[in-house]
């Protein structure tokens, strides 16, 4: 693994999102600059952005979207927000070995070490290890550390899947939640959620945008952020959640927007669990659980 490499500003918008696109492109994807380096060779790839202040705007902006209250600290799930222009970052760089249109999102693990206020100056830092096994692809998790004066306050880990050829070594066992709860409350979701969620996040992916753009990449109509899903997941509960906390959370299967999911959740002796249905089927789009930090 390099060092990080530091990004300047605030990163994103369509050149962000054309250079992480074009490598999925034939033709295009053989030209300098673009051509993705070997699977193989890969060790790693990490960069930073250092003085990111957490603004209320954007943090109001975020809560409403997904159903947090107004607070004087970020929501929990937030801060990756604040990381996912390191996420493109990385995926767009042409040693990273795969594009990043066909990455799916699997898994996400957050851990808050305690809250994090709006104002505060942070680094962010996101780095993302060579490819794990899996059966249907490689694994890739991607590594944030949100600090602030040199102390860690907060840090996740997403994992991708990116299908195709796999690499050797041991399959690790993905997240499990027994006996996940049922029943619990319907909820009816927008067409725009994907847009308006997007306005707010910086992911533009165009699967989460319009009909016509998800069906161009395979889907029946656009898809809700899996983020969002756990964000909103997570607002149901947070009230209850102690300030150093972890959240672990499986996506399953897309939520198509417009739609009505079933959310569920219950307290244990650990923590909490909580699962996103499908409510004609009882299929889960999402499972997690929380515990205590």
């Amino acid at each position: 693994m390099t060092a990080p490499r530091t990004l300047r500003g605030e990163p994103g918008g369509l050149t962000t999102l054309l250079r992480a696109a074009l490598p999925a492109v034939p033709g295009v994807n053989r030209l300098p600059g673009i051509r993705k380096g070997s699977a193989g060779d890969f060790r790693g790839l990490a960069f930073t952005r250092e003085g990111v202040v957490v603004e209320r705007a954007r943090v109001e902006a975020y809560a409403a979207v997904c159903g947090f209250p107004r607070r004087d600290v970020v929501p929990v799930p937030f801060p990756h927000l604040l990381a996912f222009p390191l996420h493109m970052a990385v995926m767009s760089d042409p040693a990273f070995p795969y594009a990043a249109i066909g990455m799916v999102h699997v898994e996400n693990v957050i851990t808050a070490h305690r809250a994090v206020g709006i104002g505060e100056t942070l680094d962010v830092t996101t780095s993302v290890a060579p490819p794990r096994p899996h059966a249907r692809g490689v694994l890739l998790d991607f590594t944030t550390t949100v600090s602030a004066a040199g102390e860690t306050a907060w840090e996740s880990t997403s994992t991708y899947l990116r299908r195709g050829r796999s690499v050797a070594g041991d399959q690790a066992p993905g997240l499990e939640v027994p006996d996940p709860p049922t029943g619990g409350v319907e909820w009816r979701l927008p067409a725009d959620l994907g847009r308006t969620y997007a306005a707010v996040s910086g992911d533009a992916n165009p699967i989460h945008l319009h009909p016509l753009t998800a069906k161009a990449l395979g889907f029946p109509r656009q898809i809700a952020h899996g983020m969002w899903t756990l964000a909103r997941s997570v607002a149901a509960i947070e009230n209850r959640l102690p300030d150093a906390v972890t959240v672990e959370v499986a996506f399953k299967k897309p939520v198509l927007l417009p739609g009505t999911v079933r959310y569920a959740a219950q307290q244990g002796d650990a923590g909490w669990s909580f699962a996103m249905t499908n409510p004609k089927d009882g299929s889960p789009h999402l499972l997690g659980r929380t515990t205590p930090a």
